[in-house]
């Protein structure tokens, strides 16, 4: 893998993970049209997806400090009813880590053997990310304050489907909580935060993956040059595909998302049909 290789693979990451485009979806395309497969690629996308939950963490320190003060407080666990926003909002991510916990660890290699992760079935739930987001964009339900414990709930659901390699993570995420009715603002940030535990527990099993095969298999067709420029662009564009797509969703301009997914989505099934 080459340093333009690596840095581009950085740049697209770091865009996708936050834009509900699938991350999965377009490594996946350039992959295939890079010549990218084996352990190094493993190595390089597990260190892509570190560098983006870093990124995460870098914009959204103020709300993760926020929840940790209040969930570590003195006042936070007298009892259910008394608890502080802090303390809810972190029983929300836990309870939407359920399914997508579920999903990882018992089905996870299932799906990919039924599904495979090749071009066709990556435009196929490209083509399923656009309606979501479509959906969401032309659906009016009232918008609530709060995300409650059982929206946190069926938002996970949706992070769980998006294991399917072209459903975006953010963008079902994100749809969800919108057809939902919880407002805007809260949805997005709700979608970055959750994401941080799976991401880093997916990128610990397959750190543990490639260990199996030992330190130079997963370094072999990669340097360690190549490694760190695709780490720097994946953390510098993700910081800000994570504040602008914040505000993105503020103004309710998703649909430009749905229509992207479209015709990326159309082209990936073409390609996969004539190669």
């Amino acid at each position: 893998m080459s340093w333009l290789e690596a840095l581009i693979l950085g740049i697209v990451q770091g865009l996708t993970e936050f834009l509900p485009v699938s991350s999965s979806g377009h490594l996946t395309i350039l992959s295939n049209l890079f010549g990218l497969e084996g352990e190094s690629n493993l190595t390089m996308i597990v260190a892509l997806h570190v560098a983006t939950v870093l990124s995460t963490l870098c914009i959204l320190w103020k709300e993760i400090v926020w929840i940790f003060k209040d969930l570590f407080s003195k006042q936070s666990w007298k009892s259910y009813s008394g608890l502080n926003d802090g303390t809810k909002y972190a029983i929300n991510i836990l309870i939407s880590m359920i399914p997508v916990g579920i999903v990882g660890f018992l089905f996870k290699d299932t799906v990919e053997e039924i599904f495979g992760s090749g071009l066709l079935i990556v435009g196929i739930m490209l083509l399923v990310t656009a309606s979501l987001l479509a959906f969401s964009y032309f659906a009016k339900p009232r918008q609530r304050e709060n995300i409650s414990g059982w929206h946190a709930f069926v938002i996970g659901v949706g992070q769980a489907l998006a294991v399917m390699p072209g459903l975006s993570r953010s963008g079902t995420t994100i749809a969800t909580g919108l057809l939902l009715g919880n407002k805007k603002e809260k949805i997005a940030q709700f979608s970055f935060l959750m994401v941080i535990p799976p991401v880093l527990g997916e990128a610990l099993l397959d750190t543990l993956d490639v260990a199996k095969n030992g330190f130079s298999a997963a370094m072999d067709g990669i340097s360690a040059g190549a490694l760190i420029v695709g780490f720097i662009a994946a953390f510098i564009t993700g910081c800000l595909a994570c504040k602008w797509m914040i505000n993105v969703v503020k103004k309710g301009k998703l649909i430009w998302f749905a229509v992207y997914c479209l015709i990326v989505g159309v082209l990936a099934i073409i390609y996969s049909q004539l190669c």
